[in-house]
Formats: C-alpha cells, sequence, structure tokens
C-alpha cells in the first residue's frame, strides 16, 4: 500500500508513515528473533537453530543475494525437502524484494526445465540429493542461473553441480544490510506451478499481503496458541507448505524439518520433539495408521492433524482419535495460498456416533476468515444455488488470499475471474447451515442417462469397505446411458476384494444407477504431487 500519494478521506486523514505499512510476512521472523530470540526455532537432524540465528542466517542470505547483483522483482528457484534453507528461503529472498520459485521436487527434468525458463530464475538453490534431475532439467533449459547447493549432512547420494554451496552464500552477507520493507504488500511474494496434468503448468503468483493474511487464517481456523511445535510433513514446496512457514514463526514456534516422509520418523519426533501440530494428504494418516509396531512411540500430549483433498472416512477418523490425533478437514487450492475453507467444529458434534462425525467431516466447510466471498452457484450466471444440500453448483471465491493471476498467462487469469470471482472449477452443493460439501470437479461429473453422478460419492462409498487402500472413479463410455461408473481401486495389502463383491457394496448403499458399472484393480498412477491421474483412468475406461 503506498503512503506518499494516498488521499484524503471524509474525515479529512490520509494514510502516513506513521499509519500504514504494507502486510508482509518477513516481519514475523523479526519479532520472533527480537522477543525470543534464544527460543528454539529450527529442529534438522543434529542441527539446532535458535530464532536469533535462523533471522541472521535469513539477513545474511537476503544480503548474499543483493550483493550477487539480484533486484526486487528477480525469481530464486530453490529444490529442496523440508530442510533449514527453505525455511531461510521464505524469508531472505522476500526480504531483499525477491521472489521465490519452491520447485517441486517430485517433477520430472522437462517439466523442471520449463518452469526454470518460464519463471526466468536468477538463482537456483539445489539440494544435494536432487542433483540427477536438476542436471538433466540444465541441459534442457535455456536459462543459466547461478546453481548452489545445499549440502546437507543427512542427503543420501548426489553431487554437487553449483560454484559454491549454500553455506558460502551466506559467509557472503551480511546480517547488519538493511532491507525495506515491501514498497506495496501487493508486490509478487512467491511464484508457484500448478501440477499440469496435461500441458505445460501455469505459474501462480502469490503477494506480501495474501501470504500474511493466509498465516494469520492457519492460526484462527487451527485454534493455534503460541509456541506450537510443528512437524514439516506437507512439502514447503506445495502452495508455501500452506503459508505455514510464516504462520508457526509468528507464534514463536519450533519448525520440525523431515527429509523424507516415514511412519517412523514422525512417531520419534512426536515423541521427543513434542509434536502439536502436522499437516498431509489422507496417505500421511493411512501411513501413521499402517506403521509396524517397532516404527510406533507413545507421546501422552495432544496432537493436531490438518487434512485436504479426500475427507476421512469413518474408521480412519475414529483410529486417528484413538491414535490421541485430532483431525480437522481444510479445502483449498494453489491458486488460494493452500487452504481457506475449513470443516469448522462445533462442540455438540462431539456427542455423535463416529459415522455421523465423519459425515459432518466430510463436508469442506466454511470460508476462513481472510477469505471474503465463497459461493456456490451457476456456473454460467453466477446465481448462488440454494442451501438444500442438494443442488450443484461450481464453487467461487474472492478477496485477499486469492492469486494475483498466473505469470504471462493474461488469457487464463481473465477466464479464473471471469464475473469477478475465482472459478475453482470444483463442484459443490451448500447445506442449510452454510458448509459447502464438494461433489466433484466439473470435468469429473459423469452423466448416465441424463443423471449427474458424483465420482467423489462412489469412492467415498468404496472408502468404507475395509479392503480398499485407494479408489478412483471415472466416466466409462456406455452404449446405452452414454457413460457410466468405472472404478479403479487399489486393495490393502493382505486383503481381497472382487469385483462383484464391490459393486454389490455400493449398490447397497447407493442409488442402483449411481453404482460403478466396472470394477479395476492395480495401482493408481498419480502426479508428482500424490494427485490421482484421473485423465490417465480416462483413457484406459474407454478401452474396456
Amino acid at each position: 500500500m503506498d503512503s506518499a500519494g494516498a488521499g484524503m478521506d471524509e474525515a479529512g486523514l490520509q494514510h502516513q508513515a506513521a499509519n500504514t505499512a504494507p502486510l508482509t510476512p518477513v516481519g514475523f521472523l523479526k519479532r520472533a528473533a527480537a522477543v525470543y530470540p534464544q527460543k528454539l526455532a529450527v529442529v534438522h537432524g543434529g542441527q539446532r537453530f535458535t530464532y536469533a540465528q535462523f533471522h541472521e542466517r535469513a539477513c545474511r542470505l537476503a544480503s548474499a543475494l543483493t550483493r550477487r547483483g539480484l533486484k526486487r522483482g528477480d525469481c530464486v528457484a530453490i529444490m529442496s525437502p523440508n530442510t533449514p534453507p527453505m525455511l531461510e528461503a521464505h524469508y531472505g529472498v522476500p526480504m531483499m524484494g525477491g521472489v521465490l520459485n519452491s520447485l517441486n521436487i517430485r517433477l520430472d527434468a522437462r517439466t523442471l526445465a520449463f518452469i526454470l525458463d518460464h519463471g526466468e530464475a536468477k538463482v537456483l538453490i539445489t539440494d544435494r540429493e536432487c542433483s540427477p534431475v536438476i542436471r538433466e532439467a540444465l541441459a534442457l533449459t535455456s536459462a543459466r542461473p547461478l546453481v548452489v547447493d545445499i549440502d546437507d549432512p543427512i542427503a543420501e547420494g548426489g553431487e554437487l553441480l553449483g560454484r559454491l554451496d549454500y553455506e558460502a552464500l551466506l559467509a557472503e552477507g551480511d546480517p547488519a544490510d538493511s532491507f525495506d520493507e515491501p514498497r506495496d504488500e501487493w508486490q509478487s511474494i512467491s511464484l508457484l506451478y500448478t501440477s499440469g496434468t496435461t500441458g505445460n503448468p501455469k505459474g501462480v503468483v502469490y503477494h506480501h499481503r495474501g501470504a500474511y493474511l493466509n498465516a494469520i487464517g492457519n492460526m484462527q481456523v487451527w485454534g493455534m496458541g503460541p509456541h506450537p511445535v510443528y512437524l514439516w510433513t506437507l512439502p514447503m514446496f506445495h502452495c508455501n507448505g500452506w503459508c505455514f512457514p510464516w504462520t508457526v514463526t509468528a507464534l514463536a514456534g519450533t519448525h520440525v524439518c523431515l527429509r523424507q516422509v516415514r511412519a517412523g520418523a514422525i512417531y520419534d519426533a512426536i515423541a521427543d520433539h513434542g509434536v502439536t501440530h502436522l499437516c498431509g494428504a489422507p496417505i500421511v494418516m493411512q501411513l501413521l495408521l499402517g506403521a509396524a509396531p517397532e516404527e510406533r512411540r507413545d507421546f501422552d500430549h495432544k496432537v493436531k492433524f490438518m487434512t485436504a483433498a479426500a475427507p476421512p472416512p469413518a474408521a480412519v477418523l475414529a483410529a486417528m482419535q484413538d491414535a490421541g490425533i485430532a483431525v480437522t478437514h481444510v479445502y483449498g487450492l494453489t491458486e488460494v495460498y493452500g487452504p481457506v475453507v475449513v470443516c469448522a467444529w462445533h462442540s455438540e458434534w462431539d456427542d455423535l456416533d463416529i459415522e455421523d462425525q465423519a459425515a459432518m467431516k466430510a463436508r469442506q466447510g466454511v470460508n476462513y476468515p481472510v477469505l471474503e466471498g465463497l459461493m456456490v452457484a451457476d456456473a454460467e450466471t453466477l446465481e448462488p444455488v440454494p442451501c438444500d444440500g442438494k443442488t450443484l453448483g461450481e464453487v467461487f471465491m474472492r478477496g485477499n488470499v486469492v492469486m494475483k493471476g498466473y505469470l504471462k498467462n493474461p488469457q487464463a487469469t481473465e477466464q479464473a475471474f471471469s464475473g469477478g470471482w475465482f472459478h475453482t472449477g470444483d463442484l459443490a452443493v451448500r447445506h442449510p447451515d452454510g458448509y459447502i460439501e464438494l461433489k466433484d470437479r466439473s470435468k469429473d461429473i459423469i452423466i448416465s442417462g441424463g443423471e449427474n453422478i458424483s465420482s467423489i460419492e462412489i469412492e467415498d462409498t468404496l472408502y468404507r469397505h475395509p479392503a480398499v487402500a485407494g479408489v478412483a472413479v471415472v466416466a466409462r463410455p456406455d452404449a446405452k446411458w452414454g457413460e457410466t461408473p468405472c472404478a479403479f481401486v487399489e486393495l490393502k495389502p493382505g486383503t481381497q476384494a472382487d469385483e462383484a463383491g464391490l459393486i454389490a457394496f455400493c449398490r447397497d448403499r447407493l442409488a442402483h444407477f449411481k453404482a460403478p458399472r466396472k470394477v479395476i484393480f492395480g495401482p493408481l498412477p498419480k502426479t508428482s504431487t500424490g494427485k490421482i491421474q484421473k485423465f490417465v483412468l480416462r483413457e484406459q475406461a474407454k478401452g474396456l
């Protein structure tokens, strides 16, 4: 927000330096270091950093990048698991006015090459363990960023590719250098790329204001008090770790880094470091619940788990509760800084049986306090649907935690913001209490004999079967009905199920026309972020 040229309001008052400052999450670290300099900020293997040290290292990074000639708006890419340099980059890069581009460590070389070219990265900070794919990506790109290696002592394998390592880069910086706050809180803070299941991924641009607000929103909806101990099971490359690099620091909490998400390591962190909060996809819950006896550890404190994507089935919810872990269900997209919708819990729901609790938790819920607009409406007219829990519409959002737009893609940006709302492409209903419940992606709805069938509804039903570990339902062309549901199923190890049994299981719980006509068993294809590639399954279904 520019205070210099702002006009007077109706009372004759105006923005001034004394009463106006751009919102930015970078200030969270400065405050934490000033108020709690000796508080444990970061844990990584045998490494420990206090907030004073965390702040100094981020300042050194900002200074070194500036001394290397980087300017406001320049892009710095980083390819790393959840390590201290990844955390430091979330402060050091925006501190000097740069734009942080966190790369998905599961991407292929060709996609990474596209991103480095498209984002015009001036510097690439890369973990040694990622060197094989980064070497190949650099050979495919015309970009020539300064390559800086993270020589993590607990990395497994890999080689050094750059002219200097990360610690040497930090040594070039002076923590006493001063850095201005953003000139405008709408200044870009980060660049992230969508999964790109078809074609090239789109570059999503975040601003300082949105990052600040969603970091605050996380505290509000999760009831996070001072000094949480947060375990990094969620990749920081995914929507900037749902803004938790900034949230946890604002609360002067402890970041417990985790290079690889393994059941034993998670239980160790909870027991040894007193982890209070962690986030992740449903697969992380399955990992915890399926841990071998020797991987499990006892703990006597409460742990909170935030999950997105598919809502937890009743059996999983009950098992998590028995394990001492409370689950909160959220919903969001890359374009809105991660989660912005939460299934806000009501205490009276605690008296419901576990099946009814799961039904409540299956709903994505209501908007974060920092998301100004959330509606379910007709995709063409933008007329809100009735709150009857039945009428299907598209989910629309608007407000300060919606992206700036897609980098170098004005057509896609215009389409996404048509009518003054962000079009999510997700289909949902709205219940009488205002809570929304996703039913499908608009492209995933199955229209059979003129009836709309939600693939998510069928998937939720199949997840209740004790033998089902993973499931995806897509449309299969049908000469009579146009298309019918086809289910692709992964079974849990050591279990058995057959096609007829699963179809009967669905017919007992759904309208018969909604039950799948075909069930295929085997591993489900996934994107680099763990999302099931339904477009691959649609092609398979066409040939059945």
